[in-house]
């Protein structure tokens, strides 16, 4: 994995979450990029149990990539992180007795995978207890692995087909001392999908019913 940057795409003004994925599709292969499947992102969300402190327990998110299928991750609030495998989700319902799932709190995101010369581009529907919250846009810029060195050229690609909601530069790079994105664990992409998950749970989207 290159660096990459996950952020919300704004629904077009009269249309749907649906219609403007299209949109999205349709100016993609105006480009030339060529479409590559699809892929698919989800995000759990437990709270501790028993918490005997008096403040608030910290929230625990699990998450999985279908790009990488053999393993999830783990997210604290406000850290740490953990990579496991597949079978964690086995570990979590064992650990009921101190991580309760919170029912109903579920984001997934699904959508197509493009590719354009260097860059992987993923246009994906965020859902919740089967509404459409909003659209995600992930870009990957593949042969670099340093955000300050390719973030002009990313920003640059991405006007082509977001125009004025192109993004600054994700925080995530910028708490990093040496600059460099993590690309063999993927923890700073989940990192922005489940900043994104977050803001767009307080959401409601007209037209955002998935059928």
């Amino acid at each position: 994995m290159g660096v990459t940057c996950v952020c919300q795409v704004p629904v077009a003004e009269g249309k749907s979450v649906q219609q403007t994925v299209d949109i999205l599709h349709k100016k993609l292969e105006q480009l030339g990029a060529v479409k590559q499947g699809s892929f698919c992102l989800d995000c759990e969300t437990y709270h501790a149990t028993g918490n005997v402190s008096g403040q608030p327990s910290k929230l625990l998110y699990v998450m999985h990539n279908s790009e990488t299928p053999l393993s999830c991750l783990a997210l604290f609030e406000g850290g740490p992180c953990l990579i496991a495998d597949a079978n964690f989700d086995v570990l979590m319902v064992k650990l009921k007795s101190h991580f309760q799932n919170a029912k109903g709190h579920k984001v997934e995101c699904r959508g197509a995978r493009y590719r354009y010369c260097d860059f992987l581009i993923k246009f994906g529907t965020v859902t919740m207890n089967c509404s459409a919250r909003g659209i995600s846009v992930e870009v990957e810029y593949c042969p670099c692995v340093v955000p300050g060195d390719c973030w002009n050229l990313m920003k640059e690609f991405m006007q082509s087909f977001l125009g004025s909601s192109v993004p600054e530069l994700p925080s995530v790079f910028a708490t990093k001392p040496e600059g460099l994105f993590a690309p063999s664990d993927s923890i700073d992409t989940m990192t922005q999908y489940l900043e994104l998950f977050n803001k767009l749970r307080k959401l409601q989207i007209p037209g955002g019913n998935v059928r």
